[in-house]
C-alpha cells in the first residue's frame, strides 16, 4: 500500500500561484548557497542582495518555495521565542537577553515593512494576540505572564478583565487574559511565495526539485549537480534530521491545524478578532488560531506524536484523531461555533517543526567552514526567521552589527539523546501537558505536573 498524500492546507488552495523553478541543471559555482527555501533561507537571500547586489546567490530546495513549516504554519508573526525572557537572563546576562527580546519585538513590525516594501500581499493584519484564561489556574499564569514581562520592561503584555477580554473574543467561561500588540495575522504561503519573487528579482536563482545530499565546507552536493560556494548556509529546520550526521541535531515534533468555510458575519459578530488578532488559551498544550482575510477561521494545535527515529513522512500530516480534538477545542472555545458541523471544516493539514534540545533558538556561522546555519523556533518561525535571515547575512558579510551580537549568535544547542531515550522523552512531554491540563480542570488549582513540564521545556 502506498503511503497516504499529505493533506492540502487551506493555504496551498488560497496562496497567490506560483511558478514552479527550475531544478539545478548540473555543477555550478557561486558565492553563496543556501540550502531550503522557507522563510529562513529567503530572509538571508534577500538581506544578502539588500547589502551586496553582485552576490550570486543559490538556494536549493528539495521540494517547493514554502514546503515545511513555513507554508503551513497557523500564520502568526509574533516576537514569541521558545525560550523565556527569565531562561535568556540565566544564560546569557541581563543586557544581552534584552536586547535580544527588542530585537525580536522590533522585527513584527519589520516584516510588515519588508513585506510592504516587496509587494507582498499577504492579509498582514497587525493586531496582537489575545489568549484567554478560563478557569483560576489559567487565571493565575496570566497575572504571572503580566508580572514577568512588567520585570523585564520590554515586552508589553496587558492583563484583561473578563468583558475586556471578550471584546477581542467571544469565547465561553472566560475570566479574564492577556494582550499583547506584538503579533500580526498573515497568510504564511503568500508570504513565503511573496518573498520569493522578490528574491528572485534580486537576482538569486532558486532551485526547486533540487535535494541537498551532502553538505561540507564549500561544497553542496546535490541530486542534480554539485555546487561550489565560498558560503553555505544551512536553512532546513525539522528537516535537518535527514541531512548525514544531523539526525540528532533537533527534534520534528508535528502540529496540526484545521481550517472552516468562509463564516457568516451572524457568527463573526459573536466571535470578534475585528482588528485581526490572533487567539490562544493559557493552557499548557498550545492552540492558536486566528480569523483569515476571507473570513474563515484557522485554528490548530500540539497533540500529535513524535514519530520514532525523527521521522517525517506524508502519512504524519494527517492524524484524524488530533484534528476531531482540535475541532472539540474551537467549539468549546467559542459558543457561536457549536452548530456548526464538520463538514465545515473544510480543510485540516499539518506538519513538523523543529525542537532542539534545550528549547533555544541559535544563529551560527563557522568561520572555518563558512558553514551557517539558523533554526530551533519550536514553532514561532515567521518572525524570528526574519531577524535570523539578517543576523546571517551581517555574519556572512562580516558586518560588526548589534545584530551579530545578539547572543543566540553562536549559540549551540546540546543534541538530542539516541532512541528509545528521545521517543520516550518527547512523547512524555506531550502528554505530561494533556495531563496538566486534564488536572486544572478537576482542582481548578494550577497543575502539579505543570512544574515537571517546565522543566522539560527549559521556560
Amino acid at each position: 500500500m502506498s503511503p497516504a498524500p499529505a493533506p492540502a492546507s487551506l493555504w496551498t488552495s488560497t496562496a497567490p500561484p506560483s511558478p514552479p523553478g527550475a531544478p539545478l541543471d548540473g555543477d555550478t559555482e557561486v558565492d553563496v548557497c543556501v540550502v531550503g527555501a522557507g522563510l529562513t533561507g529567503l530572509w538571508t537571500a534577500r538581506s544578502l542582495l539588500v547589502a551586496e547586489p553582485s552576490l550570486r546567490v543559490l538556494v536549493v530546495e528539495a521540494e517547493q518555495v514554502g514546503f515545511g513549516a513555513s507554508g503551513r504554519n497557523g500564520g502568526w508573526c509574533s516576537a514569541l521565542f521558545p525560550t523565556s525572557t527569565a531562561g535568556l537572563v540565566r544564560r546569557h546576562g541581563r543586557e544581552p537577553a534584552l536586547a535580544l527580546r527588542r530585537a525580536m519585538v522590533a522585527t513584527v513590525a519589520e516584516v510588515g515593512r519588508a513585506l510592504a516594501e516587496d509587494g507582498v500581499e499577504c492579509g498582514w493584519a497587525h493586531g496582537g494576540t489575545v489568549t484567554v484564561a478560563r478557569s483560576p489556574a489559567q487565571l493565575a499564569r496570566a497575572r504571572a505572564e503580566v508580572a514577568e514581562a512588567a520585570r523585564w520592561g520590554v515586552d508589553r503584555l496587558d492583563l484583561l478583565d473578563a468583558p475586556a477580554t471578550r471584546e477581542h473574543l467571544g469565547a465561553d467561561g472566560v475570566l479574564g487574559g492577556t494582550w499583547t500588540p506584538d503579533c500580526a495575522r498573515v497568510h504564511p504561503l503568500a508570504v513565503v511565495r511573496g518573498l520569493a519573487a522578490a528574491v528572485r528579482r534580486s537576482g538569486a536563482r532558486i532551485a526547486e526539485g533540487t535535494r541537498a545530499l551532502a553538505v561540507g565546507p564549500g561544497r553542496v552536493v546535490t541530486d542534480r549537480g554539485a555546487v561550489t560556494c565560498r558560503d553555505v548556509v544551512l536553512a532546513t529546520e525539522a528537516w535537518t534530521t535527514r541531512l548525514p550526521g544531523r539526525r540528532r541535531d533537533v527534534v520534528p515534533v508535528y502540529s496540526l491545524v484545521t481550517a472552516t468555510e468562509p463564516l457568516p458575519q451572524q457568527v463573526w459578530d459573536q466571535v470578534g478578532l475585528r482588528s485581526g488578532e490572533t487567539f490562544s488559551e493559557h493552557r499548557h498544550l498550545v492552540v492558536y488560531g486566528q480569523r483569515t482575510a476571507d473570513d474563515r477561521l484557522v485554528f490548530g494545535g500540539r497533540g500529535a506524536p513524535y514519530h520514532f527515529g525523527s521521522g517525517i513522512a506524508p502519512a504524519h500530516d494527517r492524524d484524524d484523531r488530533v484534528f476531531a480534538a482540535l475541532r472539540r477545542t474551537v467549539r468549546d472555545l467559542l459558543p457561536a461555533l457549536r452548530d456548526l458541523p464538520d463538514a465545515a471544516f473544510t480543510t485540516a493539514w499539518g506538519g513538523p517543526l523543529a525542537i532542539p534540545r534545550d528549547w533555544h533558538a541559535g544563529v551560527h556561522l563557522d568561520p572555518a567552514t563558512r558553514i551557517a546555519r539558523a533554526g530551533g523556533y519550536v514553532g514561532d518561525g515567521v518572525g524570528a526567521a526574519n531577524l535570523a535571515g539578517r543576523t546571517l547575512a551581517d555574519l556572512l558579510l562580516g558586518r560588526d552589527t548589534e545584530l551579530a551580537r545578539l547572543p543566540w549568535v553562536g549559540h549551540r544547542s546540546p543534541r538530542w539523546e539516541p532512541e528509545p531515550l528521545r521517543w520516550l522523552g518527547v512523547n512524555a512531554g506531550l502528554r505530561l501537558a494533556t495531563w496538566a491540563d486534564a488536572e486544572e480542570r478537576l482542582t481548578r488549582r494550577p497543575a502539579l505536573l505543570g512544574r515537571p513540564l517546565a522543566a522539560l521545556t527549559g521556560s
